[in-house]
């Protein structure tokens, strides 16, 4: 009589993958809902962006305020746990496309090793309690790498419009996706066998332009105000003495890598694209093509100016399907024990979204940065009632991300100190201070008086909280403080 199969056997790798990611998504959702941290002033400006339905807005593409528009409009709800919910369900859809990517590449098995290995991503877990263009960007990056994988093995045109959509798309949210196409570049002229018919590229070429057409448009119309906040952030493009090398960045940038994609696994990925490079297969060298030059640009980028830790997360979903089998191959044991590493620091990171107003070290937050956002806005609220006053200012973009948010619904007129020539925010941009038919006086929250008839009404850096420490006044000021102003 035959034994009966192994139990775990039953059950389909790529089955186990969906209820994996399911599962993990569903828990951050919770996570989510749990969560006691107010929104981020990135957050809330994203926010605000869909309420004002454009092509692009001051700092970003588009697509992440349509995103929590959708989202909260479908809720009913703009609370932030709804700003911010769609952010599990995108890293899940980049799990299941890149499990997708690693089935074709090698097998089912691992694929879902890929799948938790990247969800388990230190990256992903910040990236799942809070919105941000990266977030809405990676899904779209994993289906362009099966798009064109698909397109590798039969060149069908339709995979090739797919592909230009998702680029497309993947622009619109944050231009970062640009990267795909040197990357892209790199592989087409190093790699023979990963070039498309002449006829795929450029139907993918005309759908990404179409895609990406209304932004640019939009962006003549407003001076290039987009690409101009992108240049700015690339700040050593505009200096006049030129750059210079500050190794201590480039230092602070690679262990900030470390961390985004887990100490261990970061070390396996160095290790992997070290032996791709001298002696790695063609699958291993396109996926080098598709994660190392963006690493690299960015190291550039920190050595000469600065660099945040999440301007190279478009390496992360390549490397990860270059490490996973590099590992399993060579040094299994190493691979989980960096998923575990991960997986206690995304514990840590879930637990500290849950807890923001509790973990405390001495009598400092530690998260400090999510909390007292909303209760400055109250009592900021309470003052303009109590002094008969109908209308907030100020110049300060943190600020205003937070009282154009948690005072939405608090019945007063919001405005941003106007500015002459380029304006230093959206806020100023959008809700300036109006030449005409302003109120005689308002409640203006900056770091002193805004003139000299101004007249301080109360502190705002009451701690524990965003701002404690900072200095933040609540001031009766006349209209006339900013007379002559546009």
């Amino acid at each position: 009589m035959l034994k009966s199969a192994h139990p775990l056997r039953r059950f389909d790798p790529v089955h186990i993958g969906y209820l994996l990611i399911a599962a993990i998504a569903a828990l951050r959702l919770l996570v989510l809902w749990a969560s006691d941290a107010d929104l981020f002033f990135d957050e809330s400006q994203y926010w605000l962006w869909g309420q004002n339905f454009d092509f692009g807005y001051y700092s970003k593409p588009p697509l992440i305020g349509w995103v929590i528009r959708a989202v909260t409009d479908l809720a009913g709800s703009d609370s932030a746990f709804w700003v911010r919910a769609a952010a599990p369900l995108f890293h899940a859809a980049a799990a299941l496309l890149l499990m997708a990517v690693a089935r074709r590449m090698w097998r089912a098995e691992v694929g879902l090793t890929v799948a938790l290995t990247y969800l388990s991503l230190p990256m992903i877990a910040v990236g799942s309690v809070l919105i941000s263009t990266d977030t809405i960007l990676l899904p779209f990056w994993c289906a362009a790498l099966l798009l064109w994988l698909r397109q590798m093995e039969v060149p069908r045109l339709r995979d090739a419009a797919l592909m230009g959509l998702c680029l497309g798309l993947g622009m619109m949210a944050k231009y970062a996706a640009a990267y795909f196409l040197i990357g892209a570049g790199l592989a087409l002229v190093a790699l023979p066998h990963t070039r498309l018919p002449w006829r795929n590229g450029a139907v993918a070429l005309v759908v990404s332009m179409a895609v990406i057409a209304p932004n640019v448009i939009w962006n003549m119309a407003h001076d290039f105000a987009t690409l101009s906040h992108t240049a700015d952030n690339v700040d050593w493009v505009r200096q006049d003495h030129g750059p210079a090398l500050n190794f201590g960045k480039l230092a602070e940038f690679l262990a900030s890598q470390a961390m985004v994609m887990g100490p261990l696994l970061f070390g396996g990925f160095l290790w992997a694209a070290y032996h791709g490079l001298r002696f790695g297969p063609a699958a291993a060298r396109w996926l080098l093509c598709m994660s190392l030059p963006v690493l690299l640009l960015v190291c550039v980028q920190a050595l000469l100016s600065k660099a945040y830790a999440n301007w190279a997360a478009m390496t992360y979903p390549a490397a990860v399907l270059l490490v996973v089998p590099f590992l399993l191959l060579r040094a299994r044991r190493l691979l989980w024990a960096a998923i575990g590493v991960n997986l206690c620091l995304s514990l840590a990171i879930a637990l500290g979204a849950a807890q923001v107003t509790h973990w405390m070290r001495g009598d400092q937050l530690l998260l400090k940065r999510y909390t007292g956002r909303a209760e400055m806005v109250q009592s900021a609220a309470a003052i303009a009632r109590a002094e008969g006053l109908e209308a907030i200012i100020s110049d300060n973009r943190h600020v205003l991300a937070d009282v154009f948010y948690y005072g939405r619904d608090l019945g007063l007129a919001l405005y941003a100190v106007p500015h002459r020539g380029a304006q230093p925010h959206y806020y100023a941009e959008q809700f300036a201070l109006p030449a005409e038919g302003a109120p005689a006086e308002l409640l203006y929250l900056g770091q002193g008086a805004p003139c000299a008839d101004a007249q301080l009404l109360g502190a705002l850096d009451t701690a524990p909280g965003a701002y404690a420490g900072r200095g933040l006044g609540a001031y009766r000021a006349p209209a006339s403080c900013w007379e002559g102003r546009p």
